[in-house]
Order: C-alpha cells, then sequence, then structure tokens
C-alpha cells in the first residue's frame, strides 16, 4: 500500500457491513455496462484506485458471481451495494457513496462508454474507454 493511500470507511445501510478502503488516489470512474446499470439502476460510480479492502461483518455479505472472472457483492440484509471485484481479487470498484465523507473526488473515467444509454451524459471532462478497451486492458477477451 502507498503512504499516501487513504482509508475511507463506510458502512451499508442497516449497518450489517462496515468496509474500510485505502485507495491511492480521489478518483472517480464511472461504468456504463449493461450489467452496473442493472444491478444499481444506473452507471455505477465508484472509487477504482481501491488497493485495501477490509470487511467487518462479513458473514452479511452476499457475493454473486457475475461472470466468469467478476463478482459483486451486497448486504444480505438490506441490499447496499458493497463492491465488484475481478476474482483474482486484484481489482476492486467501491461504490463511491458508500464511502463518500465529502471528499474533493475528481471523476475522471468513464468505462464501456458505448453501452451508454442516450438519455443522460455527464458534463466532465473524462478518460473514456469502450467495452472493448477495458476487456483488452484487464486481458479478458471480448463477452
Amino acid at each position: 500500500m502507498h503512504n499516501d493511500a487513504m482509508t475511507l470507511r463506510g458502512s451499508c445501510l442497516c449497518g450489517a457491513v462496515t468496509l474500510s478502503v485505502a485507495a491511492a488516489r480521489q478518483n472517480i470512474g464511472a461504468c456504463h455496462c449493461r450489467m452496473c446499470r442493472t444491478w444499481g439502476g444506473g452507471p455505477l460510480l465508484a472509487l477504482e484506485s481501491v488497493s485495501r479492502v477490509e470487511i467487518e461483518g462479513e458473514n452479511s455479505v452476499s457475493i454473486y458471481a457475475s461472470s466468469d472472472w467478476a463478482e459483486r457483492a451486497f448486504c444480505r440484509h438490506c441490499g447496499t451495494h458493497l463492491f465488484y471485484r475481478l476474482r483474482t481479487g486484484e481489482h476492486y470498484a467501491v461504490p463511491a457513496g458508500l464511502v463518500d465523507d465529502g471528499q474533493a473526488w475528481t471523476f475522471d473515467t468513464q468505462i464501456f462508454i458505448d453501452d451508454k444509454p442516450p438519455w443522460y451524459a455527464f458534463a466532465n471532462a473524462t478518460h473514456d474507454l469502450t467495452g472493448r478497451e477495458v476487456m483488452e486492458a484487464f486481458d479478458k477477451g471480448s463477452d
């Protein structure tokens, strides 16, 4: 973990699960893939530079294997989304709202931009990646 990493804490709606997250930067990314939009009703806005996640109340965490290479976690009591991670554990995305305490976030990336529906758009200047570019970056091939 980097010495300059910040530690953020957050709990699910019912308080059964608490996350302690180390993040190297205060950057937020948006994922527009169909799965994220189905999971949360809109794009997933998440911390992408997470280097460590510690979980309190792990017995209340349910994991859904959403693909052969990734999984999503939520509180089994209240349904709060806790994280998306590669099954290898090398990458976590933690919903920003879960740990936000008024930080000066930098919204700098949008992924699966080619899956974004036309009825919304963010005004921020971001680095945009298509689904194919994301898969190539994580070396996961195509769908």
